[in-house]
Order: structure tokens, then C-alpha cells, then sequence
């Protein structure tokens, strides 16, 4: 039902970062174990993993790097963060949109904010924010994770969101997690009584219970190429 609601609305979301996805040159980047560039790079080392994704970007004549959504990844080997279960997490739900530090991160349509927090871990989410939607009276989050810590200033559960408005600027490492600098962006359609954090990444064995409660990101960014 979302996912058809979302389509139906597309064209009036406001954009969620400043790239013009007609215009702008833009690369998407592989995380999986098909990308064999990955197994040389000290993931651990948050600067020569920002090194080698910029570097992707410089050589690719392109200004933001994208993708994630129902990605298999390899990547979270980097983090005890995503070792915690019985079986490892892997699947990313949500969109990364990757672009310098400081890049502006604006609401898609109007809402309220439900929760925030600062997720501090080695390979989570940093600076956090939730926001609440309705749309056609269907209720419905979206999230924005590795943020600066500045994003989280001045704001209160239930601050009134208008669409389009400046909400967070993309964080640096370490504040946003330890990650090269990006935007994680998804959409939750129930946050399991969560506040400030949901999971961005799931087991394989969850994998199609978490896709039914995090519909693809790209029915509000509407970047070319992307839909599964």
C-alpha cells in the first residue's frame, strides 16, 4: 500500500539533497562481494575507506556517489556493530547518497520530528534523526543517519517539519560513525517502538520482513537507475 502511495506522490517530493539526479554527473557504487577493489582497502580505517570512495568519484568525473537499497554487502566486516547476532548483518535498507561532509540534507514533504539520537558505535548511524509522515492519512518514517552533531541541535520530539526544509548537514568521521562522509536515507513504515535508531541493516533470514517495513527509498529520491 505504501509503496503504491509513494509512487502516486513521487513527482511532489521535494528533493532530499542538492544534486539534480537529470543533471548531475552521479556513480553508483558497489559494496557487495562482486566488487573485488574492496578486499584492498583497509575498511577499518575510515580515512582510506573515505580515500578510496572519493577516489571513485574523482576518477568517475562524478559528483555523489549512490545505492545500497536490498544491497548484499561485504562491508559491515568492518564493525563488531553488525556482529552482535547469531548471524551476521548484511542487508542494507536504505538509499547512501555519498558527497562531502557539510552537504545539506533537506525534508521530502512536511511532518514532525518522532526522535533523534547520537548512535556513536564504530560503523553506526552517528548523529540520527526520525522523522513522521502522513500522507493520504498512511503514516510513515523517514530516517537520516550520519549526520554532523550539529544536525541535532535545537531539536524536540514532535518539532514541526515543513517539506523542504534544511534539517542536517552530511557528518565526517568520526562524529558520523566512522564513515566516509554520506547520507543514509530510508524509509520505515513501522519503527518496532524504536526512538532515535532502527536497524539500516538486516540478516539474510530477515531480509523479507525488513523490506516490507522499509520500502525503497528511491520511490522519494527518484534517482535514475535505482529501482530494484
Amino acid at each position: 500500500m505504501i509503496t503504491e502511495l509513494l509512487k502516486k506522490h513521487q513527482a511532489s517530493f521535494a528533493p532530499v539533497v542538492p544534486f539534480d539526479w537529470g543533471k548531475n554527473d552521479f556513480l553508483h557504487l558497489d559494496f557487495t562481494k562482486q566488487n573485488g577493489e574492496l578486499e584492498q582497502v583497509e575498511l577499518q580505517n575510515s580515512q582510506l575507506f573515505s580515500d578510496y570512495v572519493f577516489g571513485k568519484l574523482r576518477a568517475a568525473h562524478a559528483s555523489v556517489g549512490v545505492g545500497g537499497y536490498n544491497e548484499h554487502r561485504t562491508i559491515y566486516r568492518r564493525s563488531a556493530h553488525f556482529q552482535q547476532t547469531e548471524e551476521p548483518r548484511c542487508i542494507h535498507l536504505g538509499v547512501d547518497i555519498w558527497a562531502a561532509a557539510g552537504t545539506p540534507v533537506f525534508s521530502p514533504l512536511a511532518g514532525r520530528v518522532h526522535s533523534f539520537a547520537n548512535n556513536a558505535n564504530f560503523g553506526d548511524y552517528g548523529p540520527t534523526i526520525i522523522l513522521e509522515h502522513h500522507l493520504e492519512n498512511q503514516l510513515f518514517y523517514s530516517l537520516y543517519g550520519h549526520l554532523s552533531a550539529e544536525s541535532l541541535e535545537e531539536l524536540y520530539e514532535g518539532k514541526p517539519i515543513e517539506k523542504g526544509q534544511l534539517i542536517a548537514t552530511f557528518g565526517q568521521f568520526p562524529i558520523n560513525g566512522d564513515w566516509p562522509p554520506h547520507l543514509h536515507f530510508q524509509l520505515i513504515t513501522d519503527l518496532l517502538g524504536l526512538k532515535g535508531d532502527f536497524p539500516g541493516v538486516c540478516t539474510l533470514r530477515e531480509r523479507g520482513r525488513f523490506l516490507q517495513l522499509c520500502p525503497d527509498p528511491n520511490l522519494i529520491l527518484g534517482i535514475p537507475g535505482l529501482f530494484q
